[in-house]
């Protein structure tokens, strides 16, 4: 049976959605965001569904625009833990900033994350990431190859959501709705399916 999601789908701004057997104790039930990708030169993507205790204010202790802030930060990922990047939606592009998709730009220099911590970006449309995910070249090609990963495109209510823990459920479950509707074989009027619950 052929793969549902083709490496030739991944992009920027596409989401990668662990799948149920994937092992890897750092990926699995994670969604990660791609935010660098070029075929051939490997990909770097941030998990959008690990949200920690850890405020904000503590995480950048020494910046006075951080002060008082009580949202989260967010493990992006097992790869450079002491680096931070940022996501925002922006009606209008940051000087600095690069555009992952639609309105929603990744900030990934200190002096433009300062900018956004000192405009005050309510934690609804800004996010914080240590560390980020990392692949190397034709790596992540290869597991989406293996069934490691389903892909899709990304969107604002994914990337912001205000339960990140429900988002893998949530996206698994569309995955496999999706693959089962593609790959069933059309039912006959006496079929009924034990899906519905009757």
């Amino acid at each position: 049976m052929p793969a549902f999601c083709q490496s030739d789908d991944l992009a920027v701004g596409r989401l990668l959605v662990a799948s149920r057997d994937l092992g890897d104790a750092n990926f699995s039930k994670t969604v990660i965001l791609l935010v660098h990708y070029k075929e051939g030169q490997g990909a770097v993507g941030l998990v959008l569904n690990k949200r920690t205790d850890v405020p904000i204010s503590r995480v950048f202790h020494d910046l006075k625009e951080a002060s008082g802030r009580s949202d989260p930060v967010y493990i992006g990922g097992p790869v450079e833990l002491n680096s931070v990047l940022a996501l925002l939606k922006s009606a209008s592009k940051p000087q600095g900033a690069e555009r992952v998709f639609g309105d929603v730009y990744l900030i990934s220099n200190r002096d433009l994350l300062t900018q956004t911590l000192a405009s005050r970006a309510e934690a609804t449309v800004f996010h914080t990431y240590i560390g980020y995910a990392g692949w190397g070249s034709g790596q992540l090609e290869h597991e989406v190859e293996l069934g490691a990963w389903h892909i899709m495109p990304a969107d604002v209510g994914t990337v912001f959501h205000a339960d990140p823990d429900s988002v893998w459920e949530h996206l698994i479950r569309r995955t496999e709705t999706q693959i089962a509707n593609v790959y069933q074989p059309p039912k006959s009027a006496t079929n009924y399916s034990s899906a519905s619950g009757y």
